[in-house]
């Protein structure tokens, strides 16, 4: 499961680039590198990773296990 989490989370970090580059620059960056069926691919698996972090991050964090 170690390399699941560290899938997911290079995925989200991949995401969150993409999201900030949109939001500063108003480009699509996965979309201009990959074209239109390859970004929504990657954006696929960027809320797969997302949804996945959500649900195992309990079990992981060391600063969340005892407050949640």
């Amino acid at each position: 499961m170690k390399y699941a989490h560290m899938i997911a989370f290079i995925l989200l970090i991949v995401g969150g680039v993409a999201w900030g580059i949109y939001g500063l620059l108003g480009t699509d960056l996965i979309y201009s590198i990959l074209g239109e069926s390859l970004s929504r691919i990657v954006y696929i698996l960027v809320g797969v990773a997302a949804v996945y972090e959500v649900v195992t991050h309990k079990g992981r964090c060391k600063e969340c296990a005892g407050q949640m």
